[in-house]
């Protein structure tokens, strides 16, 4: 049900026969051929059940995204990777917990991290560097945030897998780890640094709190419990009828998006394969060799 755009004191009622996002045919994203792309733009990242375009603008907001294994999670974190490394006025940083999900747009990259948490940390530390430096020119210029006229680059920090890092063994390593992340997350939006975070394990543990409820754009995919939803959409969420634990299994691709409507919202997301990542890691690359860089502060 959503309020007519006509008339504010009627309803619009859609009532579905079967699951509009049930188990069909691959959705193609529609940028698949895209020669180039703009990270301050709206990206469409999949169908609603209402059958319109869903799309997520990432200036100024950070995404968390998690679900069981092979519920889509990989292909979904692609669809925004992919656009801003078609994106040659965008910095792109890779943290690549397994060291393959990420590996195709490794390329593409200003910088990454592989397993080796110290590694991660060392590339947080250049960002938080970076930050500093940008809010320090903002105060200097009289601004409040980066805007896309400053002409200035947008930093992309890409995690996955974020378990690998946050329940590393050694407690100082991960605690160091934590705190960057929890900066960045929280300051970084106005200074033009976006972080897009994955896990296939959300649980308190993984996704602490007070680092989940930093993120503006959440993306649950279908998880094993209720109180899983929840870690990733934040809590009181599957309570209220918005579990990404009712999704069928066999539904891949399908999960709950809290974004700008301020509520869940079911979707089914593009699609993605490895030869047609690979095309598009190609085409990046070639683009970003003969970008004209931005300025930095």
């Amino acid at each position: 049900m959503r309020r007519s755009p006509d008339n504010a004191s009627r309803a619009e009622v859609v009532v579905a026969r079967r699951d509009p996002l049930a188990v069909g045919p691959p959705l193609p994203w529609p940028e698949v051929g895209a020669d180039r792309a703009c990270l301050w733009q709206p990206i469409p990242v999949g169908v609603g059940e209402d059958g319109q375009v869903v799309t997520v603008q990432l200036p100024e907001r950070n995404l968390l995204l998690g679900g069981e294994p092979g519920a889509g999670k990989s292909v979904a974190l692609s669809l925004l990777v992919a656009t801003a490394a078609l994106d040659p006025d965008c910095n792109l940083w890779l943290l690549d917990g397994k060291l393959v999900e990420l590996a195709a747009w490794s390329r593409c990259a200003e910088g990454s991290a592989g397993v080796k948490i110290s590694e991660a940390i060392e590339v947080l530390l250049n960002l938080q560097e970076e930050m500093d430096r940008r809010y320090a020119q903002l105060l200097q210029s009289g601004k409040r945030k980066v805007v896309q006229d400053d002409r200035l680059s947008l930093q992309v920090v890409v995690i996955d897998e974020l378990a690998h890092y946050l329940t590393t063994s050694d407690r100082k390593e991960r605690t160091r780890f934590a705190d960057l992340l929890r900066d960045l997350v929280s300051r970084g939006r106005a200074a033009g640094i976006i972080v897009l975070a994955a896990t296939q394990k959300p649980s308190a543990d993984v996704v602490p709190t007070s680092i989940r409820d930093l993120f503006g754009f959440r993306w649950a995919m279908r998880c094993s419990t209720p109180q899983a939803s929840d870690t990733i959409l934040g809590s009181g969420w599957a309570s209220a009828g918005y579990s990404a634990a009712s999704i069928d299994p066999a539904s891949r691709g399908v999960g709950y998006l809290l974004h700008e409507r301020g509520i869940p919202q079911r979707l089914r997301s593009y699609y993605l394969d490895d030869s047609t990542l690979a095309s598009i890691s190609a085409r990046a690359e070639v683009l970003r060799g003969h970008r004209p860089r931005l300025r930095e502060m």
